[in-house]
């Protein structure tokens, strides 16, 4: 299974900054190059899941690219979501409370698209991208790995106070 991470510190921006895969075998992280590499992992890892050998030069023995552990905040894929039609992109944003994961996308001209109505109505006025299917969006986001959310923004979530994005000073 995939999985993906965005940075701890708070006032980071909370995109996805590094991709990466799980091995089926070794059960070891690896660092995926590309957006568009991992998304094609993900969309085919039913029927072909992911080993660490598909990296030139890596095998099983070799050390994992990184570490499942709270440096970062984790959030793990749902597998079998479609690759991101050509020319689009598939946006995930972390909520400043770290409840979740906000995906949406990116169409060609720019454009960010929230929900499937909005994809619809886009490919509907778009006739050159009648070809793109909206079964190849999905909103669904990916779960937040709880136990690597920082423990200032866990303390902010459990009183409450953290819902409009705001940390009181006595949070850390």
């Amino acid at each position: 299974m995939a999985a993906t991470w965005a940075e701890n510190p708070r006032w980071a921006v909370r995109s996805v900054d590094t991709y990466a895969a799980q091995c089926e075998k070794c059960s070891k992280w690896r660092v995926i190059a590309t957006q568009e590499e991992y998304e094609e992992i993900r969309s085919k890892i039913f029927e072909n899941p992911f080993v660490c050998d598909r990296k030139p030069g890596v095998s099983c023995e070799d050390p994992a690219d990184i570490e499942y552990n709270a440096t970062r905040t984790w959030v793990i894929d749902r597998p079998g979501i479609p690759k991101t039609p050509v020319g689009f992109k598939r946006s995930l944003v972390l909520r400043r409370d770290f409840s979740k994961m906000d995906a949406y996308y990116i169409t060609p001209t720019g454009k960010k698209l929230r929900t499937r109505n909005e994809i619809a109505a886009f490919l509907e006025a778009n006739p050159k991208y009648k070809d793109v299917s909206i079964e190849d969006f999905n909103f669904t986001s990916p779960k937040v790995m709880e136990d690597t959310i920082p423990e200032d923004a866990r303390k902010v979530n459990a009183s409450g106070s953290g819902r409009k994005g705001k940390a009181s000073k006595d949070a850390a």
